[in-house]
């Protein structure tokens, strides 16, 4: 059966060229700084976002704790958006491991955080408040339509950070697709950042992985945050040569995506029963909401996933649907068929 799967781009697989570079990948022992295709990554990702320093990690959710446990102490205290990955999907690790405080502000909906919400929420020198320690931003935003946040919002952010003395982590896990869809270099956007974290995994199509990029300094105390966090890993090149295929290589078919994104969204807004709005497509994610009055999310999806598409139910109402390097343009009209015909006959 044909299967078309727009649940997410973590769904990706390794290209021919990565399963290639991992067979033949240079190997040591990472935790000894002795793989040599570990420290190549490193330093490619470090070059391509201006930072000082990059770590190899496991996964997204590992680059972000590890950076929180950096700039932050127990008790202390980070500004993060209510519908931020940080916030919503990553178990409340911060907290949980880290002692450290979260203060949620509203998302607007293109991901921002209004600046004098930001501002206010820094707290002043009093002991009966926390110490504000961090600002995290999150580009793409996941939950805000995949939305990318262009330089200027950025660098205010920084610029509210440097005048608080309080440091900025940005959550970069599609930072590319941002990038592409501004058509600026990735480095720009996050020029303002202390620390930087960013997927290989989703949409480069590497099977495992990030990076955190910082100063020397942070990379420093984000290895023995790694490394507490079971995250230390041996013969790590065998990945590591993924992630450098995918930083080579896959970035400005990004596009692509985006392309079937907005078609995909587009096909969709032709269905009576469901609400797309394709403006708000400016990456590869697309939510749909569910007008139909006897379909659930989770009914739909059934019935999709019988006839080979799978998308994800992220609320009684609402799905998501996510292209990446798999998917084609026949595909995106082979989904919109599909769907068109079970809203149709429900």
């Amino acid at each position: 059966m044909r299967i078309v799967d727009l649940r997410s781009d973590t769904i990706t697989r390794p290209t021919p060229a990565m399963r290639r570079a991992m067979a033949d990948a240079e190997v040591g022992d990472d935790v000894f700084g002795e793989d040599p295709t570990v420290n190549r990554l490193e330093e490619m990702a470090a070059e391509r976002l201006n930072k000082g320093a990059a770590l190899f990690v496991a996964s997204g959710t590992m680059a972000n704790l590890v950076s929180l446990l950096v700039h932050c102490g127990r008790g202390e205290e980070v500004i993060l958006g209510d519908k931020s990955h940080t916030f919503f999907y990553e178990q409340g690790g911060s907290s949980g491991l880290g002692g450290i405080h979260p203060r949620t502000l509203p998302n607007k909906p293109d991901g921002t955080l209004d600046f004098g919400d930001i501002e206010e929420a820094i707290r002043p020198d009093n002991i009966h408040f926390p110490r504000t320690r961090l600002i995290i931003l999150e580009n793409t935003h996941n939950r805000c339509s995949g939305s990318p946040i262009n330089i200027e919002y950025m660098k205010g952010v920084g610029e509210i950070a440097r005048r608080n003395r309080v440091k900025v982590h940005v959550d970069g896990a599609r930072i590319f697709n941002a990038a592409v869809s501004l058509c600026v270099d990735a480095s720009e956007l996050v020029s303002e950042a202390d620390s930087v974290s960013f997927c290989l995994s989703k949409g480069l199509a590497a099977p495992v992985g990030s990076l955190v990029c910082g100063t020397h300094d942070f990379i420093e105390e984000a290895r023995r945050a790694r490394k507490v966090l079971g995250g230390g890993m041996r013969q790590a090149g065998i990945l590591a040569a993924a992630g450098i295929v995918a930083l080579t290589e896959m970035i400005e078919r990004l596009a692509e995506d985006h392309d079937n994104a907005r078609r995909l969204a587009e096909g969709l807004t032709e269905i009576d029963g469901l609400s797309v709005d394709p403006k708000s497509v400016k990456t590869n994610i697309v939510y749909i909401n569910i007008s139909h009055n006897d379909v659930s999310s989770n009914d739909l999806a059934d019935l999709l996933t019988r006839e080979g598409v799978l998308l994800l139910p992220i609320g009684a109402k609402q799905m998501r649907a996510v292209t990446n390097y798999h998917i084609t343009e026949d595909d995106v009209e082979y989904a919109v068929g599909v769907i068109r015909h079970e809203i149709n006959n429900s």
